[in-house]
């Protein structure tokens, strides 16, 4: 295949610049985003929420076969192979403290790439990271300034994922009751309980771009709150996609995040 997909110029970006620490996070950060075609020994049965992924070992280190199209699923594997799609952050959630790496499109793309169990731990441990929720009462609100770029690049994009969750964010400067300063993420109009999710999304923003945690806070508004109009009038707006009506159909193995498949 000659088609560069996303992951293949990340990697080319990586590789052209090892010493580029923000090319090395957009890489992580496009594998955590990227469906991946996971390899199995067998089929996944529909009912069942256990997968047995294909190991591939070399030198006493053991590695789960990804790739980020089926058509080079099939390449390596010579054929049709069993397997299941799910992102790159569920598979590394899912190979947490298993002592397994990942083994990304090995010997059929540009990008191919052998991550040891140590990169999937640092993943993970990205992953994790979440900003502040503020609960410090606001005497400022006003434009965001001093912020580089890459930041709000990776807002627009991980926001742009979070469909549904909210109607919109607005990034602002504010200042604190106890005179303290800085950023913040304010969201208008939340779905009741994806607080979590939006703030993982805003935590992710910030470590794939290499700032600090500490540079942004997150607070959560209610459509009809003066703060919200605040917000709009001083603020960096981010409208988030609206979801479309939900399937009732029922999600293939991986595809539910209440019930991520677990490894046997």
């Amino acid at each position: 295949m000659t088609d560069q997909t996303p992951l293949d110029a990340a990697h080319a970006a990586m590789q052209a610049d090892p010493a580029d620490d923000a090319a090395r996070l957009r890489f992580y950060e496009r594998l955590a985003e990227t469906e991946l075609f996971l390899m199995l020994e067998t089929e996944a049965g529909d009912d069942s929420d256990q997968i047995t992924p294909e190991l591939f070992e070399l030198d006493d280190a053991r590695f789960v076969l990804v790739f980020d199209r089926q058509e080079r699923l099939a390449g390596f594997a010579g054929g049709t192979a069993p397997f299941v799609s799910l992102s790159g952050r569920a598979i590394a959630g899912m190979l947490q403290g298993q002592g397994i790496g990942l083994a990304v499109n090995p010997d059929v793309a540009p990008s191919s790439i052998l991550l040891p169990e140590e990169a999937v731990e640092w993943l993970n441990g990205i992953l994790a990271n979440q900003p502040d929720e503020t609960e410090a009462r606001i005497v400022e609100v006003r434009a965001p300034g001093g912020l580089p770029e890459t930041l709000i690049s990776a807002l627009d994009a991980k926001l742009a994922t979070a469909m549904g969750l909210a109607l919109h964010a607005c990034l602002v400067g504010v200042r604190y009751s106890d005179d303290t300063a800085g950023h913040l993420l304010g969201f208008v109009g939340a779905v009741p309980g994806a607080e979590t999710a939006l703030a993982r999304a805003a935590g992710e923003a910030l470590s794939f771009s290499g700032i600090e945690a500490g540079a942004m806070d997150v607070a959560f508004f209610r459509a009809n709150e003066p703060m919200a109009e605040r917000l709009e009038r001083a603020g960096l707006r981010f409208d988030l996609p609206q979801a479309q009506e939900a399937s009732t159909l029922r999600p293939a193995p991986g595809r539910d995040p209440a019930r991520p498949p677990k490894l046997t």
